[in-house]
């Protein structure tokens, strides 16, 4: 998996902060399920000084059902709203079900997917907060007979942190972070859990891995 990096003008990969490149390999390092076509996308060049993004697509049985991108941000000055100088920033749209739209515990479930996943896989994090927004579509007129469509976005932010007990000088591993966005939007589409003993390993956008 390659992640892109954008930086602002005039700093080049040259002048990346080692923990910056060091973030970044371990972002590449995430295991992501087959179902999970992923591919570098470009990073917004005014949030941060630093950024690297991933885009990826959930495909079953050949039919896209939901998209995200996850993107690493990085200020070597720290940031008083983020409480650190790193911040994850993350998306995730799904198709669900039109009866569920109208369930008012679907935000609170979706936002719990988040949370859950990230503690699942040993994401270490705090300052976390975003959206879940619900959306209906229905059909008239000369579009009368397509059925009605639902989904679910998730939009979230977070810092994320080297977990406590680990040895002083520890790198800030991302890894755990983006697999815990590609567990986010495996369950938004109603994918089951991955069983134990199943290896999940890194696919690319066309080239669909398989568990192990």
């Amino acid at each position: 998996m390659v992640v892109r990096q954008e930086t602002r003008p005039g700093a080049g990969a040259a002048g990346e902060p080692p923990e910056f490149a060091a973030a970044v390999a371990t972002m590449r390092a995430a295991r992501l399920r087959p179902e999970i076509h992923c591919e570098e996308m470009p990073a917004p060049q005014r949030i941060a000084p630093f950024a690297a993004a991933l885009s990826a697509d959930v495909t079953v049985d050949g039919d896209e059902v939901g998209t995200g991108r996850i993107i690493l941000l990085h200020d070597p000055l720290g940031n008083d709203a983020w409480d650190g100088d790193f911040r994850c920033v993350a998306y995730a749209r799904a198709e669900i079900d039109v009866e569920l739209i109208t369930d008012p515990m679907l935000a609170g479930v979706g936002w719990t997917w988040l949370t859950d996943a990230l503690d699942a896989h040993g994401a270490s994090f705090h300052m976390e907060s975003g959206t879940v927004t619900r959306v209906a579509t229905e059909s008239f007129g000369g579009m009368a007979e397509d059925s009605a469509v639902a989904q679910l976005e998730i939009r979230a932010s977070w810092t994320p942190t080297v977990p406590i007990g680990a040895p002083i000088g520890a790198q800030l591993d991302v890894a755990p972070h983006v697999e815990a966005w590609g567990e986010l939007l495996c369950t938004a589409v109603g994918l089951p859990p991955v069983p134990d003993g199943v290896a999940v390993i890194p696919s690319r956008r066309g080239q669909r891995g398989s568990g192990a």
